[in-house]
């Protein structure tokens, strides 16, 4: 895995498509640090942990999760430090902790549609064991915003509108400029791929509100302000 610095203080690691693994962030103060996002398997987060080492780090002491898709969340259970998300995530990581992982149950899910093909096909690509999926809740839970001091640095975490799922949240880092969305630019995979144009624009008018220079998303390169909102609007515009 390759971890890279966006300041000095802030990381990420590259998003890899073939094992629909997220790009996760890493926000390092003087007392803790910051991971955003769990990854999607005990795998993932290991080989984070590695990056960070390499670089002579501490492993994270918080892990804020941006939503609650298994890309994003099937690696809590193997992240040392607190977990936090938003209140609306944790109900939907309490349903999932209780489905079984077996074929016929995730076959049973498709046929009802309460999973998806891509997902599906992702979570088998990633783990060859079936049985080794453990979904976890979080040990921490907000409603609109809460604030981390590092030591030296604090993460703001902000719920934000989005069309791509309830209960996404962002982590935003003021004094680096840097701002982590996780998948919020994205379409509603679980309602037919449609996207809400009314929280869309909530969206935009959230993201426009921070000072940002690089955004970090989960699933393609950080990008900056303007090049973010030119996405934002020629999706408005569909």
């Amino acid at each position: 895995m390759q971890l890279k610095q966006l300041t000095d203080r802030v990381f990420y690691s590259t998003h890899r498509k073939e094992a629909d693994r997220p790009a996760l962030g890493y926000i390092n103060g003087k007392k803790y640090s910051l991971m955003v996002d769990a990854g999607n398997s005990k795998a993932h987060v290991e080989l984070f942990h590695e990056a960070i080492a390499e670089r002579g780090m501490r492993k994270p002491n918080f892990v804020a999760v941006t939503h609650w898709h298994w890309d994003h969340t099937f690696g809590m259970h193997a992240a040392e430090g607190v977990t936090i998300c938003h209140k609306k995530t944790n109900e939907k990581l309490k349903e999932m902790a209780q489905w079984k992982w077996t074929d016929s149950e995730m076959a049973n899910r498709l046929q009802t549609q309460v999973e998806i093909e891509f997902a599906d096909t992702s979570i088998r690509n990633e783990y060859s064991r079936l049985a080794e999926i453990q979904v976890v809740t979080s040990a921490v839970t907000f409603h609109e915003t809460m604030e981390i001091d590092l030591g030296d640095i604090v993460v703001e975490l902000h719920h934000i509108p989005s069309p791509h799922s309830e209960g996404c949240i962002c982590a935003w880092v003021p004094q680096e400029r840097v701002l982590f969305i996780g998948d919020a630019i994205g379409v509603d995979y679980y309602n037919h791929c449609s996207l809400d144009k009314d929280k869309l624009q909530a969206l935009t008018k959230a993201i426009t509100a921070f000072d940002f220079t690089v955004c970090v998303m989960g699933h393609a390169e950080p990008m900056g302000k303007q090049e973010i909102l030119d996405i934002l609007s020629s999706l408005q515009a569909r």
